[in-house]
């Protein structure tokens, strides 16, 4: 009986500790907690926010402590959304979005905003609505990347409360309902026959100001002549005039007696002249000639 006793006493004991060693085990187990790169795992202490695991070996008090939420704090895109808004002239458009975010800061998600997709979505439909409002049609379709950007901040700040930051937002396109675009269509040809009747109009201008200039060119050439021939004809006459000033009237009177026996003589000497002409006063040329000869030989 002593040695029963004994064994009992032995299985009972060795019971006891390896029960103590797997509840430490447990502990231990339980206690630690490796969180992934990607993610961040919010801990209660019965029911409360206790603290927020980040990356990497975290310890918790075993039974104490749970791990309620993990979060992951990747960046994550909603579905592309489309919504209607109206312009301030009154043009209707259906404008298609998107937005990519994360989340910084997870116990605020948690415990403040119950469907954050959702909710970001009817906050970007909102603010989406209120911008295009503010501007006209050309305005949407031009300063797309300057409505992006307002849209961006309105929603980072509408998030701000829920442990959100946006990343990007994105507007991938703008449509218009079919009688807009053939509005828009036939104000695009107008404007393109306008432009070609401007070009048409331009071009004929510049091709009058060139006759223009070409005719101006051309008068004053002809008056650069005639006053190169004016002036040719001053010249001669001054000369002239200082040949009379120093030979006196018998010189010109030579002269021309000569030139009168030089042009008679031209033309009797033509092979196909049949007829002399002799001026009138001929004999008195060739006298005057030979006077003027023996004169200056002497």
């Amino acid at each position: 009986m002593d040695i029963e006793a004994i064994i009992a006493d032995l299985i009972g004991g060795n019971i006891v500790i390896l029960l103590l060693a797997l509840f430490i085990i447990l502990c231990i187990f339980l206690g630690i907690r490796i969180v992934p790169q990607s993610e961040k795992h919010v801990v209660e202490r019965f029911g409360r926010l206790r603290s927020v695991l980040g990356p990497g070996i975290n310890f918790i008090v075993p039974f104490l402590d749970k791990v309620r939420h993990r979060i992951s704090i990747l960046e994550r895109q909603l579905p592309t959304h489309s919504q209607d808004a109206i312009t301030s002239d009154n043009v209707l458009v259906q404008v298609d979005t998107s937005v990519f975010y994360r989340i910084l800061e997870p116990e605020k998600t948690v415990y403040r905003i119950r469907d954050v997709d959702g909710a970001i979505t009817t906050t970007v439909t909102g603010i989406v609505r209120a911008e295009i409002g503010k501007m006209e049609l050309d305005e949407v379709q031009s300063n797309r990347s300057v409505l992006i950007q307002q849209i961006k901040e309105h929603v980072a700040d509408a998030v701000d409360n829920w442990g959100i930051e946006v990343t990007r937002a994105e507007i991938l396109d703008v449509n218009l309902d079919q009688a807009t675009r053939e509005a828009m269509l036939q104000q695009l040809n107008a404007e393109r026959e306008r432009r070609a009747a401007v070009t048409r109009a331009e071009g004929q201008k510049r091709s009058v100001e060139l006759n223009a200039d070409a005719e101006l060119y051309a008068a004053k050439q002809a008056a650069e002549a005639r006053r190169l021939q004016a002036d040719a004809e001053a010249y001669a006459t001054r000369v002239v005039a200082e040949a009379i000033a120093v030979g006196g009237l018998e010189a010109v009177q030579y002269n021309i007696a000569l030139k009168q026996v030089e042009g008679i003589t031209a033309m009797g000497a033509s092979p196909g002249s049949n007829t002399i002409v002799v001026p009138a006063d001929a004999v008195d040329a060739f006298g005057k000639a030979f006077q003027m000869l023996k004169g200056r030989s002497a």
